[in-house]
């Protein structure tokens, strides 16, 4: 029964951390707009299996990275460094790239391969999941074995990969409305990893990291 408590909390805390907009979800959303549903698909599944290794790699690592901040940190300032770089070329993309009004259809192994460099590129689920596992093992005496911890991962991939579906019927559904984003979606992405990284650079200096 505590199995199953920790796994469907699991699953809600994944679920709920990808909703905020978020480099994950705004590519998804990206893809599903200029790619389409299918590309958009493909990159949530990529997405969502390297969430499931950050997860396996969280739990197995937990009780060494909650002990050194200084490990969590460093984590935190990779992450400021991708934000920035993402920053820079989704606003190089936006201002020298042509505008195209038509989706322009593209392979699924290459959305699958974007999916999983895209959730690579993002550090920041590890120390979440550092946190839940820990917070699990304490307060409900959860044991970690290969069972649960594989368990564990499949419902954070779960949760993960809900979200991002939801994003995607959500964007189709709107996709007359869309117009603007469409357009302008680089500069959007170029924005969102500002606000990010300035939240980032918060978190580092004024909360220790």
């Amino acid at each position: 029964m505590v199995e199953l408590q920790v796994y469907i909390l699991t699953y809600l805390a994944a679920l709920a951390g990808v909703i905020p907009p978020g480099l994950i979800n705004m590519s998804v959303a990206k893809a599903c707009l200029n790619r389409g549903k299918r590309a958009a698909f493909m990159m949530a599944v990529g997405a969502s299996i390297i969430v499931l290794i950050q997860a396996t790699v969280s739990v197995l690592l937990s009780s060494y990275i909650f002990n050194h901040p200084f490990v969590k940190g460093m984590l935190l300032r990779t992450g400021l460094v991708i934000l920035i770089l993402m920053m820079l070329y989704f606003l190089f993309t936006a201002i020298y790239s042509k505008s195209k009004n038509e989706i322009s259809k593209s392979k699924s192994s290459r959305s699958f391969l974007n999916g999983l460099l895209i959730a690579t590129l993002n550090v920041f689920p590890i120390p979440y999941f550092v946190v839940l596992s820990t917070v699990f093992g304490s307060e409900f005496e959860f044991k970690f074995t290969i069972i649960n911890i594989i368990l564990f991962a499949l419902s954070a991939a779960l949760g993960t990969f809900t979200t991002l579906y939801a994003y995607i019927v959500f964007f189709i559904k709107i996709e007359d409305k869309t117009t603007t984003f469409k357009k302008y979606s680089n500069y959007f992405m170029a924005a969102l990893m500002l606000i990010l990284a300035c939240v980032t650079t918060w978190r580092i200096y004024y909360k220790g990291g």
